[in-house]
């Protein structure tokens, strides 16, 4: 298929790039970028269709890929012009872009396993907050990550890039509420898995790193704003808090969460070592 001008088929695509809705409806969302697209590839999320730029000479990888390309999946020349709206750049336009489909929102997709360390964001506003969390759960050893309430989506074109390919490696799952987790962790309980939510508040229980998060746990971000919703605190065996100096009262959502995860982390790391 060859697209020269913005006909419904690419008004249809552009529509991903901002409409929530138009993503869940069609069941898809673009993907730029050479490590997002080949990660996407090789963890086996289903590829749409490739758009590729008839301007230029493709790159051996933007080739490779369309040889390599399912037979489920359309190859689509496209004019420069285009390409370049859909990758949201004033100048070049990327040489290839990905319409992936949108994987099933089931908890079970989380593997919980004795070492589980999972990250749920509570009605985050921020997609790029999204992303960079997803970035780090994926850089220190989460298993998955949850997305709660009336909140920015996981597949925003914003949240997407920030995760730089970690979406595709992880495990992302939006929930309308609170209630969806508390019987999954329920469940994941009775099965014997000893699983704790863990907050994060500035009047915590105890400060990060006296804390034991070698044990299974699921990692508990507030809204950027407002923090932790009251059903959520509820819901908490235990608060932690992250000590800090100088002028700042507090830290972007994105910056606390790596700041745990990094801890998490290191625990898990000296543990290991201890075993071995």
């Amino acid at each position: 298929m060859r697209i020269t001008s913005r006909n419904a088929r690419f008004q249809q695509w552009e529509s991903l790039l901002s409409n929530r809705n138009k993503r869940q409806r069609l069941g898809e969302f673009l993907v730029q970028g050479v490590r997002p697209i080949s990660l996407a590839v090789e963890y086996g999320w289903p590829i749409h269709a490739l758009l590729y730029d008839t301007g230029r000479r493709l790159s051996g990888w933007a080739a490779e890929l369309l040889r390599t390309a399912s037979a489920d999946t359309e190859t689509v020349a496209m004019a420069p012009e285009l390409l370049a709206e859909l990758g949201e750049k004033n100048e070049d336009a990327p040489e290839l872009i990905a319409v992936v489909g949108l994987p099933a929102d089931d908890l079970d997709r989380i593997p919980v396993r004795e070492d589980f360390l999972g990250v749920l964001f509570d009605r985050p506003t921020s997609p790029g907050n999204i992303g960079s969390i997803l970035r780090s759960a994926d850089a220190f050893g989460a298993h998955g990550m949850i997305v709660s309430g009336h909140a920015a989506d996981v597949y925003d074109a914003k949240s997407v890039r920030a995760s730089t390919g970690s979406l595709f490696a992880l495990p992302a799952v939006r929930v309308p509420s609170h209630r969806e987790v508390a019987d999954w962790i329920s469940a994941e309980r009775a099965s014997g898995a000893p699983v704790v939510l863990v907050g994060t508040d500035e009047h915590g229980d105890c400060e990060v790193f006296d804390f034991d998060f070698t044990q299974p746990t699921l990692l508990l971000i507030g809204n950027e704003t407002s923090g932790l919703s009251t059903a959520w605190r509820d819901l908490c065996d235990y608060t932690v808090s992250i000590p800090m100096t100088g002028a700042a009262s507090s830290l972007n959502a994105a910056n606390a969460a790596t700041a745990v995860l990094y801890e998490a982390s290191r625990q898990r790391i000296v543990a290991g070592r201890r075993i071995g």
